[in-house]
């Protein structure tokens, strides 16, 4: 008796470029919709009111200083480990390996949620570093508003890149109002509120305090932690999308190489980076390199 023939993966491979061709003549026939609206005098007149820019005080100098491009680097390498191990934790069915404190015998997480909470806390320190720094420097104005025609100009903003008439682009003297909404949206809400869930869903979080517990149930927490994760995964795509299609090179060395030429120092910086976070995205999948660190903060034991 022969044995039966493999599924064939061609239906399921047909769907998804099918799905994929329909995504695309949506987002053609939305374009060409949004240039027609975008035609129409009064939209028209509104674009020449606001033609996108974000006010800046006089005090905000040009440029990218170094610590903006190390800090800008690190976020985006802890920020792939974050995701890939939120990944493990939330599909993990069998721990390959469990943490257990030293102080607190009953703290106890498996291998993927210890890794997930510590290059958080990396992540965090990161943040602070940069969000004291941006204030030092008085580079916050940036990408705090400054000014309330910020939401006028942003729409305009929205509506050119929609239409794929792209506001200009200067990074390296300011960046457009939508840009400055969005920056600001993932520093001062999207990681803060991160960081509050992820600390509510884990072993830290003080559940002895049923006062505390009943002000911020676990339930609102799960409820808000993977959406705003999702947000953070979609901001990346669209940020690295335009880095690329609005001037890669002159993109690349504003935030890498600390220039505003169009040379290849910023995209050879970049390259190196794109190898480390792929590093990283394999290295936090190997329970054995989790315990490596793991074990000086904690009994560990990997499962054989």
């Amino acid at each position: 008796m022969t044995s039966p023939r493999p599924r064939t993966p061609w239906p399921r491979a047909l769907a998804y470029l099918l799905g994929a061709a329909g995504l695309l003549v949506l987002a053609a026939a939305g374009v060409a919709a949004v240039r027609v609206v975008a035609s129409l005098e009064p939209v028209a007149d509104f674009l020449r009111a606001y033609p996108g820019d974000s006010t800046l005080p006089d005090f905000v100098t040009p440029g990218i200083p170094a610590w903006v491009s190390w800090t800008h680097f690190l976020n985006a390498f802890f920020l792939v480990l974050i995701i890939r191990s939120g990944l493990r934790v939330r599909n993990e069915k069998v721990a390959g390996g469990l943490w257990s404190s030293k102080r607190v015998k009953k703290r106890r997480m498996s291998l993927a949620l210890w890794g997930h909470i510590a290059v958080d806390v990396l992540w965090l320190v990161n943040g602070v570093v940069f969000v004291v720094l941006l204030f030092a420097s008085g580079h916050w104005a940036r990408i705090v508003p400054t000014s309330a025609d910020v939401f006028p100009n942003a729409l305009s903003a929205l509506i050119q890149y929609a239409s794929f008439d792209w506001p200009t682009h200067d990074g390296w003297t300011n960046y457009n109002a939508l840009q400055q909404l969005s920056y600001f949206a993932i520093v001062f809400l999207a990681a803060p509120l991160a960081a509050i869930t992820g600390f509510r869903l884990s072993a830290f979080w003080p559940r002895q305090s049923e006062r505390l517990s009943a002000l911020f149930p676990e339930r609102i927490a799960k409820a808000l932690h993977w959406p705003t994760m999702l947000f953070f995964v979609a901001f990346v795509v669209v940020h690295v999308g335009l880095v690329l299609t609005t001037g890669m090179l002159r993109n690349l060395n504003t935030m890498y190489a600390g220039n505003d030429g169009d040379g290849w120092l910023g995209f050879g910086i970049f390259a190196l980076s794109v190898v480390a976070l792929v590093v990283g995205w394999f290295a936090i999948r190997k329970d054995a390199w989790i315990a490596a660190f793991a074990r000086r903060f904690g009994e560990v034991r990997l499962r054989k």
